[in-house]
Formats: structure tokens, C-alpha cells, sequence
């Protein structure tokens, strides 16, 4: 029978932890590893109604994008975080969390995203927005991607198409009145990818979580820039999880977790 870490493995052979942020928290990080798993349940987050809709479904493993815990000093429940860490382990669930790894990998966070940006398909890949930062086999590491639209649109024609495919209750954007061709798009919290957006000649930058001084700075530029909302960037890869996990592990389920949405809500 498959166990926790026959998926960790997997999972770190698609999206090798090197590729994380040195200050990331990444990997195996709760649970038993020999613990056999017959479902999994695939989450952006691990909160507490995740961890309730786990234990309803009798999932053993919740593997999530965004690490549980950065760093702790103690596992208790007088805290929200350790609370959590010791409902899962009362209930027998391990964590499996792929962050900025996920992010930077072949078919991850930004792969997908690129996808739904509408500058890649199935196959056709979107170019790394910098290739600066090299694994020792050579692989690049960038944390956006680059590429050009089959057909340029206009702004407001983009605006809809992105709003509808990210599934986003709202957007935040800029429109520098500009027809929209060249796309860069970062996922998440994706502000310190604007100079490699700006450097690769885009008309377009896609992404969350933008401060002010950026959206100021567009303008001057000219150059439009779409917030999309940082679930709704990321999210876009929790489908894609489960379709592999259910390829690699037929004995194991995989679903997708159905309580969570977004928190941020636009009026």
C-alpha cells in the first residue's frame, strides 16, 4: 500500500525543494511518514475547516502550496498554529506542503498561471521571466513567466477573460491604454518580479498582491498591470495536483479540497 512518503517522494521529484526560497519552509512537515494513505485531500491552505473536511473524508495526507508553519518554538493548542499541528496529528493526517518550489517548477504554480494568462498551453510553454538563479544540473529558477498571447486584445476584452478564467470576484488594475500582446505574469505575491517583468519588454503584468509604489510606477511606464488576487493566482494549481496524483497513485484518491474560497471579498 502506498504511504506518506511514497507521495513525498513523488511530489519532490516534480518539484524539487532546492528550487525553494532559502527562507521558505518546505517539504514533509507533520505526520508519520510510514502512515499508509487511501485519500488525499489537495488544499492551497491548511486551516481548520481543512483540517475538519480531512477528517470527514478520512484522508491520512493533506498536501497544500502553502506551508502550515514557517517556524515554531512549541506544539500546543494555546496557539493557532500548534493547534492545528496537534488536531492533525490526534486525527492521523500528515502535511505535505510545495511552496515556492511549486511556484518554480515545470508544470507548477506559474506554468498553470501562464496557462490561464493565455500565454501557454498544453503544448506550448511560456518563457522564465530570469533565468538567473541556476540549480546545479543547470535548470533554471524563475518565479514568473513571459510569452506573447496568440492575439493581441484590448484591455478590457483581457480584464474579462482573466477575471472569468481565474474565477476572481473582482480585480485591481491599471490600464495604460494599451492593447494587450506580451504578458508576464508572477503567481502569488509576485511585486518582486516587477523589474524582471519590466526588463522582458511586456505590455502586461499579471499578479498579487501589488503595493501602490508599483501601481504608480506602471503608469508612468505605461504599462498595464492586472492584481488578480493571491488565491486566485495559485489556486490554479490545486486541479492539476490532483490529476497527477491520482496518475502516480490510482490506489490512493486525491480530491480537491471544497471549503475553501476566497477570503478577500470585493464590493
Amino acid at each position: 500500500m502506498i504511504n506518506v512518503n511514497d507521495i513525498y517522494m513523488y511530489l519532490k521529484s516534480i518539484a524539487p525543494e532546492e528550487m525553494a526560497l532559502e527562507t521558505d519552509n518546505v517539504g514533509f512537515l507533520v505526520g508519520t511518514e510510514k502512515t499508509n494513505v487511501s485519500k488525499i485531500l489537495v488544499s492551497l491552505d491548511i486551516t481548520d475547516d481543512v483540517i475538519t473536511e480531512a477528517l470527514q473524508i478520512g484522508a491520512e495526507l493533506i498536501v497544500a502550496h502553502h506551508p502550515v508553519f514557517f517556524s515554531l518554538s512549541s506544539v500546543t493548542d494555546a496557539d493557532i498554529t500548534g493547534k492545528k499541528v496537534v488536531r492533525m496529528l490526534a486525527g492521523g493526517i500528515s502535511a505535505i506542503c510545495m511552496h515556492t518550489n511549486l511556484d518554480a517548477a515545470r508544470g507548477g504554480v506559474n506554468d498553470e498561471l501562464a496557462k490561464v494568462a493565455g500565454i501557454a498551453d498544453d503544448n506550448k510553454s511560456a518563457a522564465p521571466l530570469s533565468d538567473k538563479v541556476r540549480l546545479e544540473c543547470g535548470e533554471a529558477v524563475s518565479f514568473g513567466r513571459v510569452g506573447y498571447l496568440k492575439e493581441a486584445c484590448s484591455m478590457s476584452d483581457y480584464l474579462k477573460m482573466i477575471k472569468d478564467s481565474l474565477d476572481a470576484n473582482g480585480l485591481r488594475y491599471y490600464d495604460a491604454g494599451r492593447p494587450v500582446h506580451k504578458v508576464a505574469i508572477a503567481s502569488g505575491s509576485g511585486s518582486s518580479e516587477w523589474n524582471n517583468a519590466i526588463n522582458s519588454g511586456c505590455d502586461t503584468f499579471v499578479t498579487a498582491e501589488i503595493k501602490y509604489n508599483i501601481f504608480l510606477e506602471a503608469k508612468e511606464l505605461g504599462i498595464n498591470i492586472i492584481d488578480g488576487g493571491h488565491f486566485c493566482t495559485e489556486n490554479v494549481i490545486t486541479k492539476k495536483l490532483v490529476k497527477k496524483l491520482n496518475v502516480e497513485f490510482p490506489s490512493a484518491e486525491a480530491v480537491e479540497s471544497k471549503v475553501l474560497d476566497q477570503t478577500v471579498c470585493f464590493c
